[in-house]
């Protein structure tokens, strides 16, 4: 299925389309934060700290008086950046990894796969708290920490996607007019597995936001003074849980923006798989 048909197939289908475009317009709103925003994410306003939502602050202020929708604007940045880019970093190594094992003799194949079953084996947390130890608590480092562990996933579904594919009449075709290997894999089966590794790739997403989340909601993710960026939605809804009960709308806001976007992700990643998928409809 082309690119085009694809967007005529979520055009069609108002839940997707319109979780799409939520996704884009919290893109575009994180990306021109500096612009949208008046106010600065950073520093500290005694005057007005732990306002409610108001004409002046939608969402209201945090602990130290800063306007809530900034914070906001600028964690879906680092939210989003971790998200969307060990995501894709998962889906280089892993679908790599795949088609190499898939693509390999039965006992390298079998070596290779034991690797992942021992990656597999691994309790993630204690994977990431450590590798964010060692890279350090800003965003390439948690983007790298997570890719190092969430590639198996990826690795696992192209390397089945490879194993199908090598029993296909376009590859024992091309095996018979005497292509190289690595025509073979480029050319003919990379394309012909790259449905499922997208949907992967779309549900993907929303699980590293939660994740992130998680590890900023227990202190070991993205914060203010370990990234030039800003603070992540994690982090923010960790700093507002403590005054949840008298100030909702601290906590409120971050998580409703944590909530909202996934849900997006998931509601595109289903219309996604169903429109490359028939037979799920």
């Amino acid at each position: 299925m082309s690119a085009g048909e694809i967007g005529q197939g979520l055009r069609q289908n108002k839940t997707a389309f319109g979780s799409l475009g939520f996704i884009l317009l919290v893109i575009l709103c994180s990306s021109l934060a500096a612009v949208l925003s008046p106010y600065s994410a950073g520093g500290f306003d005694e005057s007005h700290i732990l306002e409610g939502p108001s004409m002046r602050h939608w969402m209201g202020t945090d602990g130290l008086g800063r306007d809530l929708l900034t914070r906001v604007l600028y964690g879906a940045r680092v939210s989003l950046t971790v998200g969307v880019g060990t995501a894709l970093l998962s889906l280089l190594i892993g679908t790599t990894y795949g088609l190499i094992s898939g693509y390999s003799s039965p006992r390298l194949d079998g070596l290779l796969m034991r690797i992942v079953d021992i990656f597999y084996g691994l309790p993630e947390l204690l994977v990431f708290i450590l590798l964010s130890l060692v890279l350090g608590r800003n965003v390439s480092g948690l983007l790298i920490s997570l890719g190092l562990v969430l590639w198996v996933r990826f690795a696992r579904i192209a390397r089945g996607e490879v194993l199908r594919s090598m029993e296909s009449l376009y590859v024992e075709g091309a095996k018979a007019i005497g292509a190289s290997h690595l025509r073979i894999i480029l050319l003919h089966i990379l394309p012909n597995i790259m449905a499922p590794v997208i949907v992967t790739l779309t549900f993907m997403i929303p699980a590293v936001i939660l994740a992130e989340s998680t590890l900023s909601f227990i202190g070991l993710g993205i914060n203010d003074p370990y990234s030039e960026w800003g603070t992540s939605w994690g982090t923010l809804v960790q700093n507002g849980w403590r005054a949840m009960r008298t100030f909702p709308h601290v906590i409120f806001f971050p998580g409703l923006a944590i909530f909202l976007t996934i849900l997006s992700f998931n509601f595109l990643g289903n219309a996604i798989r169903d429109l490359l998928d028939p037979k799920r409809k």
